[in-house]
C-alpha cells in the first residue's frame, strides 16, 4: 500500500481496527506527547459542555482507552457511563485503568466504574433516546461514514440532550499553516517511530511502527474544516451547533443539541 490512508471503506475499517489494536498500549503516551498534554484539559472541557444532569447517562463513542469516560466519573460519580469502541484492545487498556482510577480518586467516593461495550459507531447497540449526552474523542476522522455515525449518535440521545465531539482539524489557512503541516506530516511520524511499539502485521495491510503515525496526521489533514463539520451536525438534525478551536486551529470541540 503506497499511501498510509486506505482507499475503500472496507479497507479503512479493517485498517483502523488493526492499527489501534497495535498501538493501544502506547496510545495515551502519544496523545500527551503530540498535544503537549493539552488533551487532558480538552477532555475536561468536553465533559463540562455535556451539561450532564444528576444521575445522568453518558455514552462515549470510540472511547479507546476511556479517558473521556473516566473524566465523567471523576466529575459525575453518580452517572451511568458507557464506553463503546470498535477495537477490543483499546478498551482492554481502558479496563486496566479502573483500579488505578479508583485509588487516585478514592476521597471523592467515585468507584471509577465505566462499562465498556464493543460496538460499531455506525450501528450502536443501544436503544433510541437512552442517553443524556454522547461524547467522542478523535473518532469521526476514522469512521467510514461521518453522516451515519452522527445519525446514530443523535438516535441514542434523549430530546434536549447533547453531543460533544473532540476532533482534529486540518491546519487553518494562516501564516502558520506550513509549519503546522510540517509538524503533522513529518514530526509526528518520527515521534511514532520512537515511542510506539511494533504492530507486527504481515503483508501490505499495515506496516509496523511508522504506519499508524503516518495515517493519523494524514487523516487529519484530509479531514473536514470545523465549519464543514458544523454543517454535517446540522444535516444530522442537531440544533444550536457550535465549535471552539484549540491548538492553533488543529483541534476543535463541536457541540450540538437534540
Amino acid at each position: 500500500m503506497n499511501s498510509a490512508v486506505p482507499s475503500s471503506a472496507t479497507e479503512k475499517a479493517a485498517y483502523v481496527n488493526q492499527m489501534f489494536a497495535g498501538i493501544a498500549h502506547r496510545y495515551d503516551l502519544m496523545n500527551r506527547l503530540m498535544t503537549g498534554g493539552q488533551d487532558v484539559s480538552w477532555r475536561r472541557e468536553v465533559v463540562a459542555l455535556c451539561r450532564l444532569p444528576e444521575a445522568g447517562r453518558l455514552l462515549d463513542v470510540g472511547t479507546g482507552t476511556g479517558d473521556i469516560a473516566y473524566e465523567v466519573k471523576r466529575t459525575h460519580g453518580d452517572a451511568e457511563v458507557i464506553g463503546c469502541d470498535f477495537t477490543f484492545e483499546m478498551m482492554d487498556v481502558g479496563r486496566s485503568k479502573r483500579g488505578q482510577y479508583a485509588t487516585r480518586h478514592s476521597n471523592s467516593g467515585s468507584t471509577g466504574h465505566v462499562e465498556f461495550v464493543q460496538g460499531d459507531g455506525l450501528r450502536l447497540p443501544f436503544d433510541d433516546g437512552y442517553f443524556d449526552a454522547v461524547t467522542s474523542g478523535f473518532l469521526l476522522r476514522n469512521v467510514t461514514d461521518v453522516d451515519t455515525c452522527l445519525a446514530e449518535q443523535r438516535r441514542v440521545i434523549k430530546p434536549g440532550g447533547r453531543i460533544v465531539c473532540l476532533e482534529t482539524s486540518p491546519p487553518p489557512p494562516t501564516l502558520l499553516e506550513p509549519l503546522l503541516r510540517f509538524y503533522m506530516l513529518s514530526v509526528i511520524p518520527v515521534l511514532g517511530q520512537l515511542f510506539s511499539t511494533g504492530i507486527g502485521t504481515q503483508g501490505n495491510v499495515l506496516r509496523p511502527r511508522d504506519s499508524a503515525y503516518r495515517y493519523l496526521p494524514q487523516s487529519t489533514v484530509a479531514f473536514l474544516q470545523p465549519d464543514e463539520m458544523a454543517r454535517q451536525f446540522e444535516r444530522a438534525g442537531f440544533r444550536h451547533v457550535s465549535y471552539v478551536r484549540k491548538m492553533m486551529g488543529t483541534v476543535a470541540i463541536h457541540v450540538g443539541t437534540v
